[in-house]
């Protein structure tokens, strides 16, 4: 038996159906638009399936991402940060780069005990200065020939490693030449997102990345070395093979990253690769692989 109102009532139903999936889509619209840019003190949070976990954690002076990574999830932390004098250290960035491109490539290689936090660029706008390339680069980019000491600063002139507070100074000293450190501690967006970072993240040590003293230095402050630092400093030295320096003697350093993680009780310590071109890759995986081992273990013996 035929209803004359049957298709009307289909088409009825149809169109109530095409309402619903308009106002599903909207609702969807307005409830999953695109998050705003994550603040300068923006952490990871829900872990994604696969990969690391990504944040922006600040701006550089020309706007430029500065961009954190983490990987595992373990109850001992370690902050690992490239670039902080940009292009013209821009192995540390690509050295920063390849630990990650590993670390996806080998979970496994991370203890479960352990969480890794990795800035491969912590002065983008020095690295594109020098590279003229915003984001990820190759050696390929690297221009050759050309002096890249310019690149070392931040887009306002500062150098960022004079600009934490550790017997801060307006000015610092680089290789017997005057630089600025800015005008406070922290007064530059990219040093601010670092110390932003460290006291929401709390790592229980953190290495940084530089080149070309070919060593591997401890950090201190007013109150010296950290016995840990010591500590940290030895394996990763010696898994590497690059000379272990307790403090850095060839000029006063005022207002570094490292001395200010000291001064807060985080053991930090430089690597710095032995040349501005390389990043000795292999030599540098031995003494992660150190301290993977090292704070595995501590992991483990720590409530």
């Amino acid at each position: 038996m035929r209803f004359p109102g049957t298709r009307w009532v289909v088409a009825a139903a149809l169109v109530l159906v095409a309402l619903g999936a308009g106002a599903f889509v909207l609702s969807r619209r307005h409830t999953e638009a695109p998050a705003p840019a994550a603040p300068a003190t923006a952490l990871p949070v829900a872990p994604p399936s696969s990969g690391p976990k990504h944040a922006v954690i600040g701006v550089s002076v020309e706007g430029r991402a500065i961009d954190a990574y983490t990987y595992g999830s373990g109850k001992m932390r370690l902050l690992f940060v490239g670039g902080v004098h940009g292009g013209y250290e821009w192995n540390s960035v690509l050295l920063s780069y390849t630990l990650m491109d590993y670390l996806d490539a080998h979970p496994e290689f991370i203890p479960q005990n352990l969480t890794v936090t990795v800035v491969p660029s912590a002065n983008p706008d020095g690295v594109y200065k020098a590279i003229g390339k915003e984001g990820r680069f190759t050696l390929a980019d690297v221009p050759t020939g050309t002096s890249l000491a310019s690149a070392r600063f931040n887009a306002h002139g500062v150098d960022l490693n004079r600009n934490f507070d550790c017997k801060w100074q307006p000015e610092g000293t680089w290789q017997g030449k005057t630089v600025s450190a800015g005008s406070k501690p922290f007064s530059e967006p990219e040093a601010a997102a670092i110390c932003d970072l460290v006291l929401q993240y709390h790592p229980n040590a953190a290495i940084f990345f530089h080149s070309q003293s070919n060593a591997v230095y401890a950090s201190e402050c007013e109150a010296g070395i950290l016995p840990e630092t010591l500590d940290i400093m030895n394996a990763y030295a010696h898994a590497s093979t690059y000379p272990a320096v307790k403090s850095f003697s060839s000029y006063a350093v005022t207002g570094d990253a490292e001395g200010w993680l000291a001064s807060i009780g985080i053991p930090a310590i430089t690597v710095e690769l032995q040349t501005h071109d390389t990043i000795e890759w292999e030599r540098n995986l031995s003494g992660i692989t150190a301290l993977f081992d090292y704070y595995g273990q501590k992991a483990k013996l720590s409530p």
